[in-house]
């Protein structure tokens, strides 16, 4: 009898990444594609203290694992997962379950109380309710979304989980900018991509729909919410830019695109973050060289612990009004 499970991922998209990342690190991708997946989860302090839900995950007896990166997440085994998602805790929004590498964009902004911050493609919400909990509720928090089921199902999840303090707006994020010229300190921008950081071997619809062409339409949507959110950011604000893909076309040269656009206007921060997941950028693609700033920015494997990710880090350092154009 035929087994229905996928042997292996399309041949094009092993070829594609064994020419970017080597033979080697292919493997180690591929291999965390295949291996059961912790469950993480963060400490919703809208709705508990992170010492209270610490002190509950013991009472109840779940087993769990508290972050040394991160003082308000944890995690726990495969085995243990129905029972963290069976628990009151999570009924009660005290926790809320969202990847290692899902949570870091949002830290890695920066982000005071005060911030007027933008989250510009924010369904379904859950870095939304990240940046909720580190800013006042007089701070002023705009979450927005274009496709309207999404936009009410962000909507329902703000609400459920006690981030009343947030704005969300039905509207296309490439036009943002328009609206509030340099107008926030903090801009995330979690951009659509072609998720293959989150292909599963044992799941094949999470790549049924990979091809080639799917990555060239997910770059002109990310171009356009990159040029977006650069206008809509106040001089010496910080935008974070992150995908769950690998392809060098959504993050290298999705960065190098926003540098060669704006020039002098932005510079890349460089992220710190260590971790046995993350490997160097590519330097080079298509014969292109790349700028160095771009060594800055984060490239995540998946693992056991996190999906593929990628994660940079920009700094305006100068007005872009007037605009400039798109290019």
């Amino acid at each position: 009898m035929k087994s229905d499970v996928p042997q292996s991922f399309p041949e094009a998209f092993l070829d594609r990444y064994n020419a970017v990342f080597g033979e080697e690190v292919l493997g180690r991708i591929l291999s965390g594609f295949r291996i059961p997946r912790q469950t993480w989860f963060r400490i919703n302090t809208l709705k508990s203290d992170i010492a209270s839900v610490f002190r509950d995950l013991k009472r109840l007896e779940i087993v769990y694992s508290q972050s040394s990166e991160f003082e308000d997440a944890g995690w726990v085994e495969p085995e243990e997962r129905d029972r963290l998602l069976g628990s009151e805790l999570f009924a009660n929004g005290h926790i809320y379950v969202q990847g290692m590498a899902s949570q870091l964009p949002v830290r890695l902004l920066d982000i005071e109380p005060e911030h007027t911050v933008l989250d510009l493609a924010a369904a379904p919400g859950s870095k939304t309710l990240q940046i909720a909990s580190l800013t006042d509720v007089t701070a002023e928090v705009a979450a927005v979304e274009i496709v309207r089921k999404r936009m009410f199902k962000l909507q329902d999840n703000l609400a459920r989980n006690g981030a009343e303090h947030v704005r969300v707006f039905l509207q296309d994020g490439t036009k943002v900018w328009r609206y509030r010229p340099e107008h926030f300190d903090r801009v995330l921008l979690d951009a659509p991509c072609s998720s293959e950081g989150r292909f599963r071997l044992n799941n094949d619809e999470s790549f049924r729909y990979w091809s080639p062409s799917k990555i060239k339409e997910m770059v002109r949507k990310q171009r356009r919410l990159l040029f977006s959110a650069i206008h809509s950011l106040k001089p010496g604000g910080k935008l974070v830019y992150s995908t769950c893909s690998l392809s060098p076309e959504e993050n290298e040269m999705a960065v190098q695109h926003v540098l060669d656009t704006f020039g002098e206007v932005v510079d890349i921060e460089p992220i710190a973050f260590q971790a046995d997941e993350r490997i160097g950028t590519i330097a080079e693609w298509r014969r292109k060289a790349l700028d160095d700033r771009i060594r800055g920015a984060c490239r995540l494997m998946p693992s056991k612990r996190m999906e593929g990710f990628f994660v940079c880090r920009f700094v305006k350092t100068s007005s872009s009004n007037p605009p400039l154009k798109f290019k």
